[in-house]
């Protein structure tokens, strides 16, 4: 199929695989796949709403916890709609430039929250090695101007831009079906049948731009908090000092581990069985975003007694 028939009477349509082994039509995966949208949604949103509503919470720290919300919102609502599609309605097909929309936005948002946690981990990393000049730091102002105002988001934004118009613009000749629920780069890629160098080229720049330099400023700064800790002399401000940062610690961990996992498989893992990258890109969209709001609210304490402030509140409306 080249590229000219996508300006025929046929527009050019992609087709969306659900879990190898399982019936296309199958309520016992919608089901769970709407448990996570009512987990996802009230979590991450409860999440904005308490940071918004507590002044307590108007930290360097609560701010780009709730863009982090944000990004976990965007890449679910990029993804899991068509996922209870597939599997309610058996609608598997989809439209090449919805395809890309969707594929624009999963790794948009991706490389947003990748953005976040480095800007949380840099947060942590001034309130731990220089604690005296934190608050001069990281003012409310500088963390607009640095996350909502536009660096982390218009990175985000820019980086997977040229990635959309280049694939727009390449003809597609092979099997329309995709490997997954959605649309992802890597996985459009296997359908073109022409010269993919420059995609390939400039994907691999991107994420080394993005996730690659995001994770070696992770690993680097938690190496240096470790180090800052250790030469804590207290044992008590050692473990004080250390759960500050446990919680974007976990964050880290689920986000960077499947992803890495499932750059790996696509690019070495062509021999297993498609199971295996279902799952784990499944596991990256749409399980992840269910997870940073239950780790936060359950290490931060803030979060947790604002919480415990509301369940209270209700307890007592409802007696009254």
């Amino acid at each position: 199929m080249s590229s000219s028939n996508r300006t025929g009477s046929s527009p050019l349509t992609v087709i969306l695989t659900g879990i190898p082994s399982l019936p296309m039509s199958s309520y016992w995966m919608a089901l769970p796949l709407c448990c996570l949208y009512l987990l996802m949604l009230p979590g991450n949103c409860t999440l904005l709403w308490m940071i918004k509503t507590d002044h307590s919470l108007h930290t360097s720290m609560y701010y780009f916890l709730s863009m982090l919300a944000m990004a976990d919102l965007g890449l679910s609502l990029s993804t899991l709609p068509n996922m209870l599609a597939i599997f309610w309605f058996e609608s598997t097909s989809l439209h090449f430039e919805a395809c890309i929309v969707q594929m624009y936005f999963i790794h948009s948002f991706s490389a947003i929250k990748s953005g976040v946690l480095v800007a949380m981990v840099f947060d942590r990393f001034v309130a731990i090695c220089y604690s005296l000049r934190y608050a001069s730091v990281l003012t409310s102002s500088l963390i607009m101007k640095a996350g909502v105002g536009g660096v982390i988001f218009m990175r985000g934004i820019c980086v997977v831009l040229p990635i959309a118009i280049l694939i727009k613009k390449i003809p597609f000749c092979r099997s329309r079906v995709l490997s997954h629920s959605f649309c992802l780069h890597q996985d459009m890629l296997r359908l073109v049948c022409g010269d993919v160098r420059v995609n390939s080229l400039y994907r691999l720049t991107a994420v080394i731009l993005t996730k690659g330099l995001d994770s070696l400023t992770i690993l680097l700064s938690y190496m240096m908090i470790i180090r800052a800790i250790l030469n804590i002399v207290s044992q008590e401000a050692r473990a004080k000092a250390f759960s500050t940062y446990i919680s974007h610690l976990c964050a880290v961990l689920i986000f960077y581990i499947p992803l890495i996992g499932l750059s790996i498989i696509h690019r070495f893992g062509k021999h297993l069985p498609p199971l295996t990258h279902t799952l784990l890109a499944d596991a990256c969209f749409l399980v992840l975003p269910v997870l940073n709001p239950l780790v936060y609210s359950w290490k931060t304490k803030q979060i947790l007694r604002r919480i415990l402030i509301l369940l209270c509140r209700r307890g007592t409306q409802q007696r009254v």
